[in-house]
């Protein structure tokens, strides 16, 4: 699969983005009344409907950002902005294409020659990939140009954010060793601004995925006080210490468990080069449960399969700017004959979807199902080569959810042997009462994700599959 070749979706677009804060201050700025001057030219590489798009951004200074991509090579886009950012591509680059992607008039195609800043550094960047200098940088400004596209370009382009990562864990170990020295029993919990600062400086790395764990150890350090806050503490240091160290010295791990360090700090596989070298797992995927998160600037759309004939579980993730939900739309409880390309992990779930062998059909009969002990005891397993896995998705039936005399749900084998409790955090998204509606009091199947919180149940199956 050709990436330059797929770029004119709003997924493609968000794909290339190297980090999740740029995705979402891309999808902000993919707004027509914040541009002026864009518009594309023909002639791009095969399945791409422009050659280069370019516009001016308003920023906060003066004068406007401008933005120019080429997809016209074959190695994929390159990027151009006067801003300042040193992310490729940068968050106008990618409101741009986004923009550009939803094909209205926001971003005409235009029959002149593109404006002369733009057209300058489309042209320098043209004429050295037709030398023998092809792979060096095209064009430089106050972004520092764009990288030259190609093997060599992409290398020298994760060397240098490898560098910024491990610079900020570098940076995070000795925070996390000055929370110590201090005592955790002692630590203000209105303390939560220094951890958002450096939850910031993580970002800035690049490190979305220590961002994200800096702001769970902030959560906890302002819940309160006392020996139980301490010792979640303690818990969220060590797993944040581990994941920083791993990263610190990820080239001497296996790499199963390298690869898990590096998605979670943050570093994903492109997926049209995952596709495009990876085994493909085919199977009949039943579409177990979908769910949307709005976070107000992006939407992340969840789909987890079930292989019938390999018994293996996936995750699918695709997301689209807010207005316009994620493009792939498979419908809770059809079952599809395609390949599937998992992102490298010591527990593999997470995956790209490939060539689609069938349409989807109907297929309403559940997966098989275990009892609480057993979705217990894969989560366990699963965790033992992913430490700081939340949870593991599961089937869990024969079950009955049962509300507790405290007001507690919890997920019950039929029995009544062993019961799990539905974790709290959810509220009402979980749809429990919708799922004592199915069961009626009666054992029933259900899909859900185990983890240290509890169960979260996604999906069940009463006559026909049941979203929650």
């Amino acid at each position: 699969m050709n990436p330059q070749g797929e770029i004119g979706t709003a997924e493609t677009v968000l794909a290339l983005a190297p980090d999740a804060a740029s995705r979402k201050a891309g999808a902000r700025l993919a707004e027509p009344g914040r541009w002026s001057g864009t518009a594309c030219s023909p002639g791009g590489a095969a399945g791409s409907r422009a050659g280069a798009v370019w516009g001016e951004c308003a920023g906060s200074g003066s004068a406007p950002y401008r933005t120019v991509v080429d997809l016209s090579g074959a190695g994929g886009p390159a990027f151009h902005c006067s801003c300042p950012s040193r992310k490729f591509p940068c968050k106008h680059a990618l409101g741009l294409l986004l923009l550009w992607s939803e094909g209205g008039e926001a971003v005409p195609e235009s029959g002149a020659a593109p404006p002369g800043w733009a057209g300058q550094w489309l042209a320098r960047r043209r004429q050295r990939a037709e030398g023998p200098a092809a792979a060096v940088t095209a064009g430089a400004g106050p972004a520092g140009g764009a990288p030259a596209t190609g093997g060599e370009a992409a290398r020298r382009r994760a060397e240098r954010r490898a560098a910024r990562i491990a610079s900020g864990a570098t940076e995070l170990e000795r925070r996390l060793a000055d929370l110590l020295h201090g005592g955790l029993a002692s630590a203000e919990a209105s303390a939560y601004g220094p951890w958002d600062e450096t939850a910031a400086r993580m970002v800035d790395a690049q490190a979305p995925g220590l961002a994200s764990r800096v702001r769970e150890l902030a959560s906890v350090a302002g819940a309160g006080t006392g020996v139980d806050r301490a010792s979640r503490l303690l818990e969220e240091c060590a797993l944040l210490h581990t994941l920083s160290q791993g990263y610190l010295r990820v080239d001497g791990l296996p790499e199963p468990l390298a690869a898990t360090v590096r998605a979670r700090v943050g570093i994903t596989a492109d997926t049209a080069t995952l596709l495009a070298t990876s085994p493909p797992v085919r199977d009949d995927w039943l579409v177990l449960a979908r769910q949307d998160a709005d976070d107000g600037r992006l939407v992340t759309r969840r789909t987890w399969l079930y292989g019938r004939r390999t018994g293996r579980m996936a995750l699918l993730l695709s997301y689209g700017p807010v207005g316009r939900p994620p493009e792939l739309a498979l419908p809770v409880g059809v079952s599809l004959d395609a390949e599937l390309a998992y992102y490298p992990a010591a527990r593999p779930l997470r995956a790209a979807l490939g060539t689609r062998h069938s349409a989807p059909v109907p297929s309403p009969e559940p997966p098989p199902a275990g009892d609480v002990a057993t979705a217990l005891a894969a989560y366990g397993e699963a965790l033992r080569d992913d430490p700081w896995l939340e949870s593991w998705p599961v089937v869990l039936g024969p079950v009955i959810p049962v509300r507790t005399p405290s007001g507690e749900w919890q997920m019950v084998d039929a029995e009544g042997e062993s019961g799990v409790p539905v974790d709290v955090r959810q509220g009402e998204r979980v749809g429990v009462w919708q799922l004592a509606a199915v069961s009626g009091g009666g054992p029933v199947t259900v899909f859900g994700e185990c983890g240290f919180r509890g169960f979260v149940p996604l999906g069940t199956w009463g006559p026909e599959p049941v979203p929650l």
